[in-house]
């Protein structure tokens, strides 16, 4: 049988598998908050609950996330693109990206860093390990508390509402929605 398949450079392989929603880690150090967008997260056990986010070593998340110990997951929607492309092309070293990409911090249930506002569900997590991988850390988080927009999701958190849609990274600055609509 020919082989059909082509090669493509492998710094692009990622794209392949990175169709799980993006999503904003908040973390916080003292009166130091900040977010920043990743692409690279999943679940990774159910007893206990664990989800899983991978973040560069040169990150400014990375120095708060290692000292408190603890994140949040915010998903955002599709219609935050502006905001999530924000928050991915700056520092939280020297700016408040709350403040620059117009977000709104919320008090969590149950750790120190903010929930955002605008996002339609978020999830709170201590940090439970650490794995080095290359030019990223992996931080495992055991979820501590979860929550979402009220009347957005069935009880499947399936989305109900085209509002509701989460964003997808496929690369560089592409994104596209559930539906496959590109996202630039």
């Amino acid at each position: 049988m020919k082989n059909r398949f082509k090669s493509i450079p492998i710094t692009n392989a990622y794209r392949l598998i990175n169709h799980g929603p993006t999503v904003l880690i908040t973390s916080i150090l003292r009166d130091k908050i900040n977010v920043m967008t990743a692409a690279w997260q999943m679940p990774v056990s159910f007893k206990p609950a664990l989800v899983a986010v991978s973040i560069g070593h040169q990150r400014f998340s990375h120095e708060l996330i290692v000292k408190s110990r603890e994140f949040v997951v915010n998903i955002p929607h599709a219609g935050m693109m502006k905001e999530v492309l924000c928050c991915g092309s700056q520092s939280g070293k020297d700016i408040d990206k709350f403040n620059v990409c117009k977000l709104s911090p919320v008090k969590a249930q149950k750790v120190k860093a903010p929930l955002i506002d605008e996002c339609i569900g978020n999830i709170e997590c201590k940090l439970y390990s650490i794995h080095e991988a290359g030019d990223h850390t992996i931080f495992v988080g055991e979820v501590v508390a979860a929550s979402v927009k009220e009347g957005i999701f069935d009880t499947y958190l399936k989305v109900n509402l085209n509002e509701a849609k989460t964003l997808h990274h496929l690369g560089g600055k592409v994104f596209c929605q559930p539906d496959g609509t590109d996202l630039e």
